[in-house]
């Protein structure tokens, strides 16, 4: 691979750490000889005590009270974990209840969050949350890493020895020996810091139907609200002919697969892939240039003008 024309030096955000709180909800009200919270008791109660996550409708009990998850109910055989008598089918509606009245803090408070939901709204909403850790956007691998982004920054330099750049402008060189081999593989992982942001350039080559295809295409790593906020252009050409593409980065809350399945990106047919490469055709050679810049709204006029690097 060859690397050159970076341009507009950004300085790069420093790190956070991604910190995992467990909460626990206490009462300045003492219980009996103040051992124990009322709150805290409460949502004891509503942990399964098999997975120990929080429980939700149908709450199972067995005919001497104890009680566990309906996930969990079918891996223990119908069989109470606790006393090894039979459940049934008991629904501990009283818990259940008591449950309706909780008011709970989202478990990414530690992350910025600051809503607190009731105890059935708190499991959609930190499905959604924007504070949510972000999965690894390395494509080459099942990576199960989870974190903040100046993390999973770090986590790719280190860890995946992903290229850091830092600048709006790139121009790549890809070279292939044998372009007749195509994989679902992906080829390389680029992360460029430009304006503060951190964004991922993919470059792959795959199957489309019966033909291999290569393709380009631009993830922002952050959430999409705030991707909107970026376009980017992907060139590539040679022998007097140009393909371009212009969009929005997507952001990677939209796995690789995702964006790479819905044609997002510039996609280049293997034949035009040769011609763009030139000589005999057996080797094949793109050179990919592009660039990233920041939508500003125009106040007076209305509309989006380009706000380039310098």
């Amino acid at each position: 691979m060859e690397m050159d024309n970076i341009e507009c030096v950004s300085s790069i955000e420093e790190g956070g750490e991604d910190i995992h709180q467990h909460h626990q909800f206490g009462s300045s009200k003492p219980l009996i000889n103040n051992l124990i919270s009322p709150a805290t008791s409460v949502y004891e109660l509503l942990e399964c005590p098999v997975c120990t996550n929080s429980m939700y409708p149908p709450i199972h009990q067995c005919h001497n009270g104890h009680t566990l998850c309906s996930t969990c109910k079918t891996r223990v055989h119908n069989r109470c974990p606790t006393c090894r008598q039979e459940l049934g089918d008991i629904r501990c509606l009283a818990l259940e209840k008591v449950a309706e009245s909780l008011q709970l803090p989202c478990r990414y408070g530690s992350l910025g969050c600051p809503d607190i939901f009731p105890y059935y709204s708190k499991l959609k909403h930190e499905a959604l949350c924007n504070f949510r850790p972000y999965n690894c956007p390395y494509a080459g691998s099942e990576c199960a890493i989870v974190g903040d982004i100046p993390s999973l920054v770090t986590h790719l330099r280190d860890d995946h020895k992903v290229d850091m750049h830092t600048g709006c402008t790139f121009n790549h060189r890809y070279v292939k020996s044998n372009p007749r081999e195509v994989e679902n593989a992906t080829w390389m992982l680029t992360v460029f810091n430009c304006f503060g942001q951190y964004f991922c350039l993919h470059f792959e080559a795959f199957q489309l139907g019966m033909a291999p295809v290569y393709m380009a295409f631009l993830r922002f790593m952050g959430d999409e609200t705030d991707a909107r906020n970026y376009c980017y252009s992907l060139e590539v050409g040679a022998n007097g002919r140009k393909l371009i593409f212009e969009g929005t980065p997507r952001s990677i809350r939209d796995s690789h697969r995702k964006v790479r399945d819905s044609h997002d990106g510039l996609i280049i047919q293997r034949n035009m892939a040769l011609f763009f490469s030139g000589g005999d055709r057996k080797e094949l050679k793109l050179r990919v240039t592009g660039r990233i810049w920041k939508e500003q709204q125009n106040q007076e006029a209305g509309a989006c003008i380009p706000n380039l690097c310098s």
